[in-house]
């Protein structure tokens, strides 16, 4: 390939989802936090499965594993908001993990419909629950876009188990 780009070829089968693992992680993504408030409280989902799915009407769609303790929690949300988070923000993945402190001594704001929301996202989403999907060992949830608040920075990405910024170019 003139590029220097070279094809290895690994063949996915039931048992080596490893391969399929590794191919999914090839494509870059951006992170998000989800938030909705739960029985116990304001909670939050980072996820990397986010996409906007429509304009009209306004539609984004976010996949969380039904293996989380906080599934059923954001599956039965009739609301929730998307962050993007930016490349300054990797300190959030590990205090949203499943061991990490969450919304306990994070300030936050809220929104019109109660949603914690974190003011220094590059973009939110303020979402009311549109549908929910079979995605296998994930939910396919759509949600129906409210508003959306804008900020400034460059966006948090994840490829191949890593997490980095992108710069995107000078706009001329």
């Amino acid at each position: 390939m003139p590029d220097g780009t070279k094809i290895i070829e690994t063949v996915f089968t039931p048992d080596n989802h490893r391969a399929l693992r590794d191919a999914f992680g090839r494509f870059a993504t951006g992170v998000t936090l989800v938030t909705t408030n739960g029985p116990a409280g304001p909670t939050g989902f980072t996820a990397n499965s986010f996409a906007s799915v429509s304009l009209d009407p306004p539609l984004v769609l976010w996949s969380p594993a039904r293996a989380s303790r906080r599934f059923g929690v954001f599956a039965g949300a009739s609301h929730y908001a998307i962050h993007i988070l930016s490349s300054d923000q990797t300190d959030l993945i590990q205090r949203f993990s499943g061991t990490g402190a969450g919304f306990t001594g994070l300030e936050h704001g809220l929104t019109d419909e109660g949603l914690p929301t974190l003011p220094t996202a590059l973009a939110r989403f303020d979402c009311a629950a549109h549908a929910a999907h079979d995605g296998g060992d994930h939910a396919i949830l759509v949600g129906l876009v409210l508003r959306v608040t804008l900020g400034n920075g460059t966006p948090l990405v994840f490829c191949e188990g890593c997490y980095g910024g992108f710069q995107a170019p000078e706009k001329t």
